[in-house]
């Protein structure tokens, strides 16, 4: 029973500290995506330029914000594993998933929903926001696989010797 506590522990605290640096990535994102700007139009939100990128270039930032804070806390929860590489990686792929939805409401927030009116009653809003909802798996991806590939050199190493 004590060696479970101590697995589910491993796992809790990895997913926790993971949920923490989501709100520093959604930050970081924030930071370095463009806003798109709405016009809203009868009560309805429309895109100001229909030709814009920034929707994007959102999604973009996102997955290289994500999968860099992958990247680092795959290398750190490996070096911190002790023993325990399952629960780790566990916490990784569960964390990281938790981490990515953190960042995205926390950057959404830190940088969307500024109104101003225009001319004629027209109204503007910029927004940060996902569009692709699959770069939510960047963080978990990138880490869980970075985990495999460094356990994968270190086991192979030591079985050359």
């Amino acid at each position: 029973m004590r060696h479970l506590r101590g697995n589910l522990a491993t796992t809790i605290v990895t997913i926790l500290v993971l949920a923490v640096l989501g709100v520093a990535a959604g930050y970081v994102w924030s930071a370095l995506a463009p806003v798109t700007k709405y016009v809203l139009i009868d009560g309805t939100r429309q895109l100001a330029d229909p030709e814009t990128q920034s929707l994007i270039e959102a999604d973009g930032w996102f997955a290289v914000v994500t999968g860099g804070f992958g990247l680092v806390s795959a290398i750190a929860g490996y070096a911190l594993s002790r023993g325990r590489p399952v629960e780790v990686l566990l916490g990784l792929a569960a964390g990281g998933l938790l981490a990515g939805y953190v960042a995205m409401l926390v950057g959404g927030m830190a940088k969307g929903g500024v109104e101003a009116a225009g001319p004629a009653g027209y109204t503007t809003t910029t927004s940060l926001d996902l569009t692709a909802h699959g770069v939510l798996f960047a963080w978990p991806l990138v880490a869980t696989t970075t985990f495999w590939v460094i356990e994968f050199a270190v086991t192979y190493n030591q079985r050359g010797r």
